[in-house]
């Protein structure tokens, strides 16, 4: 892919040249020394003894970390005793996704050591703040080399420029999920008072909640709330918009459908099922089922109405509720937490949740900022080792988890915090908060000992479970929740991968018609949803026409292209 250059580019590349001649980042140490060093994989063959002296390097998280306890936790004082590095970190507040954050750094050239920059990679990789890390990965990183392996091509930017600006962290490498976290949501409680009720379509969802909320108005003294939807800035995507391409049995290819044998793509939102789904949610609105604060209120108002236990039902994924639903079990009240479904707008269509997409998604990048980028990847390939991933995933040995006749083992009382504790527990252990920090292997794939990598795999799944979701699963015939859902098995694999992460132009024709056409979604989804009955169709064709006269055709021309282009990179193929 071409780069598209504008003079606030060019501006941000010779603030960024300035910035490097005077010495920014605040990673120390010596980078002819570094070079010498191993990795610190004792299961790789080390080059030197690795070093360990005192450095720091700067990182900014483009997802909120609530729990982040600057290294003090467990976890992160043996990462610091192990490798000599400390993250000073900084991490995305509320629910913006680092996109006004990254914008600025782009335009100012200032930029920490590493970066989790989501889907403003591209804006930092144009403004030329960030390094392509192939060469460093080839030098220094074995570990990083080993996991994604015959992947490797996936890392690469383009088939124009095909260097590597960011490793793969969100997701893990050869992944098997073994839980669902997605899907309609409904509170234990309700589901066992009416008798555990089949949930498969919206219809079945609208009726449980009706029929509860009928019985039970009010829920500690104050009023039930049958749904209520997290509207608040790009949460919006999650809640409200996504659910109408998979109850319509479309993959999620972020504000796009693409037709999977020709490539060409759309905003879903023009596909006809879509605009029944959001009739649907018309209805719910004017029937009294759906919170008329859904479109207004902020992520933490959100979070405090299900911590109350007062919401019935919810549309998200369980890690947009999940500090609302801790709360609730820290509180003994597991059976106000939620069962997932996959709902469908209809019994034709089929929820298309687990349908792979390959090694593919938002990452880690070191950026021109980095005074020592050897060092970097090198701390970058220490947590990708072996020993990197177990600390990451599991803990500390003899203190989260004990090996028992070669078996990793999780003592029950560290269990039962992780699952009524796990707010204060994440904060002094440190488990789950270096994740994205660096590549690791996904659920189900097995270290040298036999163990799994990460503790998601079934037995540890259900011992996750609280006694209230155990029940519901076995009235539903299901072990974990992800039972209830359509397998991987039964889809092929995207060719395209996941396209919330292809690059797409950050100046130019593209942005601004995705801009505008971004702000009329989030202008008249809501305002189709909210309206009478009788104005529905005409809010929401005019709304589709809205988008096309912003642009969209010609927005929709040129992404299929970068589609065509993306699967020629990914598969070999030779795409006209």
């Amino acid at each position: 892919m071409k780069k598209w250059k504008s003079p606030k580019t060019i501006v941000a590349l010779l603030l960024a040249s300035m910035l490097l001649l005077s010495g920014c980042g605040s990673s120390g140490g010596d980078t002819k020394n570094a070079e010498n060093t191993n990795t610190g994989n004792t299961n790789q063959g080390a080059e030197a003894e690795a070093d360990t002296s005192p450095i720091t390097f700067t990182f900014f998280g483009a997802d909120a970390s609530p729990n982040w306890n600057n290294m003090q936790d467990d976890i992160g004082k043996v990462i610091t005793e192990k490798t000599g590095v400390t993250i000073e970190a900084e991490f995305d507040v509320g629910s913006g996704g680092g996109e006004n954050k990254i914008a600025l750094m782009a335009a100012s050239g200032d930029v920490p050591d590493l970066i989790f920059a989501k889907g403003s990679l591209s804006t930092l990789v144009d403004a030329g703040l960030i390094i392509d890390m192939a060469p460093l990965i080839e030098e220094h990183a074995p570990n990083i080399k080993k996991i994604f392996s015959e992947n490797m091509n996936r890392l690469k930017y383009s088939n124009e420029d095909p260097a590597i600006y960011s490793l793969t962290t969100n997701m893990g490498v050869d992944q098997e999920s073994f839980d669902a976290i997605g899907g309609f949501e409904i509170q234990q409680r309700v589901l066992k008072e009416l008798g555990y009720p089949k949930v498969r379509t919206v219809k079945d969802f609208e009726n449980v909640l009706k029929q509860y909320v009928e019985k039970h108005p009010t829920t500690d003294g104050q009023p039930t709330i049958p749904l209520t939807l997290n509207a608040d800035d790009w949460r919006i995507m999650i809640s409200v918009t996504n659910p109408a391409f998979l109850t319509t049995g479309a993959p999620d290819d972020g504000e796009y459908y693409v037709n999977p044998e020709t490539y060409e793509a759309i905003l879903h939102y023009k596909r006809p099922e879509e605009k029944e789904y959001f009739r649907w949610l018309n209805h719910m609105y004017n029937e009294g089922l759906l919170d008329k604060d859904s479109f207004v209120q902020k992520d933490d108002q959100y979070k405090a109405k299900i911590a109350s236990g007062r919401v019935l039902g919810l549309i998200d994924q369980e890690w947009g509720y999940q500090d609302a639903e801790n709360a609730l079990k820290t509180a003994g009240k597991d059976e106000y937490t939620y069962a997932h479904f996959p709902v469908t707008l209809t019994e034709d269509y089929v929820d298309h949740s687990f349908q792979p997409a390959g090694v593919d998604g938002y990452g880690l990048s070191i950026t021109t900022a980095c005074k020592d980028p050897v060092r970097a990847i090198k701390f970058l390939d220490w947590l990708a080792s072996e020993e990197g991933q177990i600390l990451r995933n599991w803990g500390i040995e003899g203190k989260h988890y004990n090996v028992e006749n070669g078996v990793r083992v999780i003592p029950q009382e560290i269990q039962d915090r992780k699952v009524n504790d796990a707010t204060n527990f994440t904060k002094e252990s440190g488990i789950g908060l270096y994740l994205a920090m660096s590549a690791r292997y996904g659920d189900g794939v097995k270290d040298s000992t036999g163990n799994y990598y990460t503790t998601n795999f079934p037995e540890q799944i259900v011992a996750g479970y609280t006694e209230a979701e155990k029940e519901t699963l076995k009235a539903y015939g299901a072990t974990t929740w992800k039972d209830l859902f359509p397998q991987e098995s039964e889809f092929k694999a995207k060719e395209w991968g996941a396209l919330y992460n292809m690059p797409v132009p950050t100046d130019g024709d593209y942005q601004i018609i995705f801009q505008k056409t971004k702000d009329i979604v989030w202008k008249r989804i809501p305002e189709a949803v909210l309206s009478k009955p009788d104005q529905f169709d005409k809010i929401y064709d005019d709304f589709l026409a809205e988008l096309d006269r912003a642009g969209a055709e010609k927005m929709e021309a040129e992404y299929t292209e970068l589609v065509k282009a993306r699967v020629a990179l990914f598969t070999g193929k030779d795409i006209k």
